[in-house]
C-alpha cells in the first residue's frame, strides 16, 4: 500500500501517544501526521480509539506517553483553550451545539477567543456562504433545527475560530444520505479555501473518497496507513473495514 504523501510541511505530528481512561488504555503507541493542505481521515470500528485521539489532540485529554506537535510546537499537556488559540478547532461528535441559543449566538461563541471584530464579521459571512441554510435560520434557536442543520452549525461554529487545522468528529452521523453528500461536499470546499482537515468518520468509504491519506485504527493500535484512494479500492480493506 503506497504511503506517499504531499511534499507540504507537516502541520500536526502525533508521536507514539498512549492515552488511558483510568485502567483502560484506549490508544496504544499511536503515531500519525497531517500535512498542510491535506484531508487526513482516521477510520476504524466503534471503540477503536478514534475520538480519544481527537480529544487528546484538542487538549481535552492528556497522553500518558508520547508527544503531539503542532507547527513545530509541543502541545501535548496544554489546556484546550490554548490549543484553540494556536489554530486547532474541533467540531465534536454529537454536535454539542447550545440548543437554547440562536444560530447567531452559537457562531459568536465559536469566535470567543478572537478580538478582530472585522475578521470575525468576515468569517461569519464565509460560514454563512458555506451553509446558506444557517443564514435562513440565523435568529432561530439551535435546538429547534433538524439534525442536519445542527451538524452544519457545529462545523460552522468550529470554522469561526479561524482554524489552521479543523478537526471533524463523525460529521455525517445520523444524517439522511442527501445531507451526508452535502456535508462531504462542504468539507472539500473548506479544504479548497485553505483549511487543513483531520476527519474521523464512521462512513469509511465516504471519508476515503474525499481524503488524501488515511489511518486505520483497531483497538487503539494503528493497523494500517496509506493513500486514501488506494485504501478505498483494496479488496482486503473493503472486506475488513468497509463492510464489503
Amino acid at each position: 500500500m503506497s504511503t506517499e504523501r504531499k511534499n507540504s510541511p507537516v502541520m500536526l505530528d502525533v508521536k507514539d501517544i498512549t492515552v488511558a481512561y483510568g485502567a483502560i488504555t484506549a490508544v496504544k503507541g499511536l503515531t500519525l501526521s497531517v500535512r498542510e493542505g491535506e484531508i487526513v481521515t482516521l477510520i476504524g470500528s466503534n471503540g477503536a480509539g478514534k475520538s480519544t485521539t481527537l480529544r487528546t489532540i484538542s487538549g481535552l485529554l492528556h497522553p500518558k506517553n508520547g508527544s503531539i506537535e503542532f507547527k513545530g510546537e509541543v502541545i501535548s499537556g496544554k489546556p484546550g483553550h490554548e490549543i484553540v488559540k494556536l489554530g486547532i478547532c474541533q467540531s465534536p461528535e454529537g454536535r454539542r451545539i447550545f440548543p437554547r441559543m440562536t444560530v447567531d449566538e452559537n457562531l459568536d461563541l465559536g469566535a470567543f477567543l478572537r478580538k478582530d471584530t472585522a475578521g470575525i464579521k468576515e468569517s461569519r459571512e464565509q460560514v454563512l456562504d458555506l451553509f446558506p441554510r444557517l443564514r435562513e435560520r440565523i435568529t432561530q434557536r439551535a435546538g429547534t433545527m433538524s439534525g442536519g442543520e445542527q451538524q452544519m452549525l457545529a462545523v460552522a461554529r468550529a470554522m469561526m475560530g479561524q482554524p489552521k487545522l479543523l478537526i471533524l468528529d463523525e460529521p455525517s452521523m445520523g444524517l439522511a444520505p442527501v445531507l451526508v453528500d452535502l456535508i462531504f461536499e462542504t468539507i472539500q470546499k473548506i479544504r479548497e479555501q485553505g483549511t487543513t482537515i483531520l476527519l474521523v468518520e464512521q462512513n469509511a468509504l465516504a471519508a476515503l473518497r474525499i481524503a488524501d491519506y488515511a489511518y486505520v485504527l483497531e483497538s487503539g493500535h494503528l493497523k494500517l496507513e496509506g493513500n486514501a484512494k488506494q485504501l478505498s479500492t483494496d479488496p482486503a480493506i473493503a472486506k475488513a473495514y468497509l463492510g464489503g
